[in-house]
C-alpha cells in the first residue's frame, strides 16, 4: 500500500503530544501493571508462606529446648536458680535461659559465640518480664540482642523460660525479599519490553489502516475530479480479525464515497445539461419577443403590427408552456401529491385518442379496447390524461404522415402472459422508473396496460437509455413534418414521472418500423406482478 510522504511525520507529530494516551502505550503499561500485581502477590504468598514455616521451625526448636530444660532437672544438683541444662549440647549460640519466681526473673543467661554463658544484664531481663508458664509463644525484643521466639513452662521446680534468636529467621526471608524483587523487575522489564514489542507489531496493520483512512481524508471530494481513492491492502482485510474486519468496513465506506461521488458527477452533468437546455429553450422565445417587440416600437413597416403581436403571443404560450413543464417536474421531484379519483380508463383513452386524431388527421388513428369488464383506476384524471396525450403527441410529432397509430387498453388474460407480445425481431426494450433494462415484463392480475404503437422509423438504439431524460430529442433520428416546429424534450420525461407517481411502470420497445410504448398501471385490486 503506497504511504504518503507526510503521513509518518504527521502522526509522529500528534504522537509526541497524545503518546501516553496511544492506544499502543495503554496496553503496554496495562500488561506491565497487571504482571506486576500478579508479580507482587505470588512474592508476598511466597515470603509469607516461607516465613511460616520458618517461624514454626523456630518455635519447635524453641519448644524442644524448653522440654529439655525439664527433662533432666532431677539428676541435675543445683537451686532454683540453676541454669545448667544450657551446657548440654543442642544448644546454639545465642540461646537463652530464665528462671522466675512470683513473676519476677531469678536467674537469666545467655550462650555466646564461644559456648560460654553470659549473665543478662538488668535491661534485657525486664523485657523478658510478664510471659506466663502455659508453654505459649512470644515475640521479644532483647535490647542489644535482637528479636527472639521465647516460651516458658512450669515443671516439678521452678517455671523455666528459653528462648532462641529470630535473626536467622528474618535473615532467610530478607534475602528472599532481595531475589524476589530482583527476579520480579527483571522480568517485568523484559515482558514490558516484549510487550511494546509485540504490540507495536500486532498494531502495524491497524496503523496501515489508519493511513489509508488519513490519504481518503485528504482528497478533496467537494471540487474537481477525483481520482481513484486508495484501499486497504489485501492483507490488512482479513475478517478473522478485528483489524480486518475495520480494514474491510473501510473499503466498503471507500466504496461508497466513490459511487456516491461518481453518482454526484453525474446528478451534477444531468443538472449542468438541464440548466443549459432549459436556458435554451427559454431564451429562443424570449429572443423572439424581444425581436418583435423592438419591430413595434421601431416603426419598421416590413411587419404588420397584428403580426407582430400573434408572433409574441405565440412565442409567450410556448414559454409559459415551457415553464409549466419545469413546474410540474418539479413538484413530482417533491413528491406532491395527486388529486385521486375513480378513473375510466377506456373512457380517458379515448378522449385523448380523440383530441390526438383531430390534432393529426395526416396519421391514422385506431383505438382497441381489449377489456373483458369495465376497467376504473385510481388517479389524477388530468394528470392521467396528460401521460397519454403526451404518447400520443410524441408518436405524431416523430413518424411522418400516413403512419399508422395504434392504442391498446388491455389486462392480461393470466400472470405473466400478454396478450400482444413484443414483435419478433431484433427489438430493443428499456424499462422504464423502477425497471430493468431489457428485461421485458408482464403485469400479472389488477393490472392494465396502455400500448402507443406506431409503424413509424423507430427510436435509434443510442437514445434509448436517455428517452425518458429530461430535455432528451430525437430531432436527427425521426422524421417530423415539414414546417412543423420541435418539442421541448419534456413530455416523455413527464410521462414517466407521472406514471411513477401513479405507482405504475413505464417502458418501451423499437426497432425499425415498429415502436411501443407500455404505460401499466395498478386498477382498484390489490397488484401482483410476475416476472
Amino acid at each position: 500500500m503506497r504511504m504518503l510522504p507526510g503521513w509518518r511525520s504527521e502522526t509522529s507529530r500528534s504522537g509526541a503530544g497524545l503518546g501516553r494516551h496511544s492506544l499502543r502505550v495503554r496496553l503496554v503499561l496495562f500488561v506491565s501493571v497487571t504482571l506486576a500485581a500478579v508479580c507482587t502477590v505470588m512474592a508476598l504468598s511466597t515470603v509469607l508462606v516461607q516465613r511460616v514455616y520458618l517461624l514454626g521451625d523456630l518455635d519447635q526448636r524453641v519448644t524442644d529446648a524448653a522440654e529439655r530444660s525439664q527433662g533432666g532437672l532431677q539428676h541435675r544438683a543445683g537451686g532454683a536458680t540453676d541454669l545448667g541444662f544450657l551446657n548440654e549440647r543442642g544448644h546454639p549460640s545465642g540461646t537463652l535461659a530464665a528462671r522466675f519466681a512470683d513473676g519476677k526473673i531469678i536467674a537469666a543467661e545467655l550462650v555466646t559465640e564461644n559456648g560460654r554463658h553470659r549473665v543478662l544484664a538488668g535491661a534485657e531481663r525486664a523485657a523478658l518480664k510478664g510471659i506466663a508458664a502455659d508453654g505459649s509463644l512470644h515475640t521479644r525484643t532483647v535490647p542489644g540482642l535482637g528479636t527472639y521466639r521465647v516460651t516458658a513452662i512450669g515443671g516439678d521446680g521452678v517455671p523455666v523460660l528459653v528462648g532462641l534468636p529470630m535473626a536467622d529467621v528474618q535473615r532467610v526471608i530478607h534475602h528472599l525479599i532481595v531475589v524476589e524483587a530482583t527476579i520480579a523487575s527483571l522480568g517485568l522489564a523484559t515482558a514490558a519490553c516484549l510487550s511494546a514489542v509485540v504490540i507495536r507489531r500486532q498494531l502495524r496493520p491497524l496503523g496501515r489502516v489508519a493511513a489509508t483512512a488519513a490519504e481518503v481524508a485528504r482528497v478533496p471530494l467537494d471540487r474537481g475530479d477525483v481520482a481513484v481513492l486508495v484501499r486497504v491492502g489485501a492483507r490488512d482485510t482479513d475478517p478473522g480479525t478485528e483489524v480486518g474486519q475495520v480494514g474491510v468496513v473501510l473499503n466498503q465506506l471507500i466504496d461508497h464515497v466513490e459511487s456516491s461521488i461518481a453518482e454526484r458527477r453525474r446528478t451534477e452533468e444531468r443538472m449542468r445539461r438541464f440548466l443549459a437546455d432549459a436556458s435554451h429553450e427559454l431564451r429562443t422565445p424570449l429572443a423572439s419577443i424581444a425581436g418583435y417587440a423592438e419591430y413595434m416600437t421601431g416603426g419598421n413597416g416590413t411587419i404588420a403590427p397584428e403580426l407582430a403581436w400573434r408572433r409574441v403571443s405565440a412565442q409567450s404560450a410556448r414559454m409559459t408552456d415551457l415553464v409549466e413543464d419545469l413546474l410540474l417536474l418539479a413538484r413530482l421531484d417533491e413528491g406532491r401529491p395527486l388529486q385521486r379519483t375513480e378513473v375510466s380508463l377506456a373512457t380517458l383513452v379515448a378522449d385523448a385518442v380523440w383530441d390526438a386524431q383531430a390534432a393529426g388527421g395526416e396519421h391514422e388513428w385506431q383505438l382497441a379496447l381489449r377489456l373483458e369488464r369495465p376497467v376504473t383506476v385510481v388517479a389524477d384524471p388530468s394528470r392521467l390524461y396528460q401521460v397519454v396525450a403526451n404518447l400520443l403527441a410524441n408518436a405524431r410529432t416523430h413518424t411522418p404522415a400516413g403512419t399508422k397509430v395504434t392504442v391498446i387498453v388491455e389486462t392480461p388474460e393470466e400472470p405473466g402472459t400478454s396478450q400482444t407480445p413484443a414483435p419478433a425481431g431484433s427489438g430493443t426494450g428499456l424499462s422504464g422508473p423502477g425497471m430493468e433494462t431489457g428485461t421485458r415484463a408482464w403485469p400479472g392480475t389488477g393490472w392494465c396496460v396502455i400500448r402507443v404503437r406506431d409503424d413509424g422509423p423507430g427510436i435509434p438504439p443510442e437514445l434509448l437509455p436517455t428517452i425518458f431524460e429530461r430535455f432528451t430529442r430525437a430531432d436527427g433520428s425521426r422524421s417530423r413534418p415539414p414546417g412543423e416546429g420541435g418539442g421541448t424534450g419534456l413530455g416523455l420525461a413527464i410521462a414517466a414521472a407521472l406514471t411513477e407517481a401513479h405507482g405504475g411502470r413505464i417502458d418501451v420497445w423499437s426497432q425499425p418500423g415498429f415502436t411501443e410504448f407500455s404505460v401499466m398501471l395498478p386498477t382498484a385490486d390489490p397488484p401482483v406482478w410476475q416476472l
